[in-house]
């Protein structure tokens, strides 16, 4: 890797792993309640449900996002261990977030339910048991799994930033990078993988890029790749236009 490029991306993480940026984001909702779970007023399960429902609605603009996740946690009451347990959830054909449907949410509740009542945290899940356990989707070795990746994230990595470091059997070594189509555009537009694929081939390969950059942490550089999509927003852009 080109090392001014490594320099860059070094340098954006520092600056944008950073709660400055992300008070108007997902991450804010298990925030919120890990900051309770941790002045015992809350469980490390409502950590958990908060995380997942808000990385199954981080897709679109992120002011959408916090609308919809606010709209969901409004529904629980803001106790959403209690909610799920409860075993009553809202379930209608009525959209929640996009074309996330309120029964969509209440099948991830039973299942979530279903777990709890077994016993354990969802960090022994893995990602594989997340995916099928979990949010109810069919085994797939290609799937990149942006979801799933970005909660394990939040959830795992702990340098008292942005991020909850609340998972303390996973290593951060072993996260992988949370891919949507802004992250490929980034991570393209910067060199870090020229697949067309945004698969988990693709997943693996930035990763392994970043955890070069960043030993034992790949995931700080999620960090750097929206920095730089925050500063070379239209350069990136027309890059993918021209490619």
């Amino acid at each position: 890797m080109d090392a001014d490029i490594a320099r860059n991306l070094v340098r954006w993480a520092d600056e944008y792993n950073d709660p400055a940026y992300f008070h108007e984001d997902p991450i804010a909702f298990p925030t919120r309640f890990a900051e309770l779970y941790r002045r015992g007023k809350a469980d490390i399960k409502d950590v958990e449900i908060a995380a997942v429902f808000a990385a199954h609605f981080a897709w679109g603009r992120r002011a959408m996002i916090v609308r919809d996740c606010t709209r969901l946690f409004d529904e629980m009451d803001w106790r959403p261990y209690d909610y799920v347990m409860a075993g009553n959830c809202r379930d209608t054909e009525e959209s929640i977030h996009r074309t996330v449907k309120w029964s969509e949410v209440a099948r991830i509740c039973s299942r979530l339910r279903d777990h709890y009542l077994a016993g354990g945290s969802l960090e022994n899940l893995g990602i594989d048991g997340i995916r099928t356990g979990i949010f109810g989707q069919k085994e797939d070795a290609k799937a990149p799994n942006k979801k799933i990746n970005m909660m394990r994230r939040w959830m795992v990595r702990d340098d008292g930033k942005v991020d909850l470091g609340l998972w303390k059997d996973t290593d951060p070594a072993e996260l992988l990078i949370p891919l949507d189509v802004h992250v490929y555009d980034v991570a393209s537009a910067l060199g870090l993988t020229a697949r067309k694929q945004k698969d988990i081939v693709t997943v693996k390969e930035i990763t392994g890029v970043f955890s070069e950059i960043f030993p034992g942490d790949p995931c700080k550089g999620d960090f750097a790749l929206f920095g730089y999509g925050l500063t070379h927003a239209q350069e990136t852009k027309m890059k993918n236009i021209n490619a």
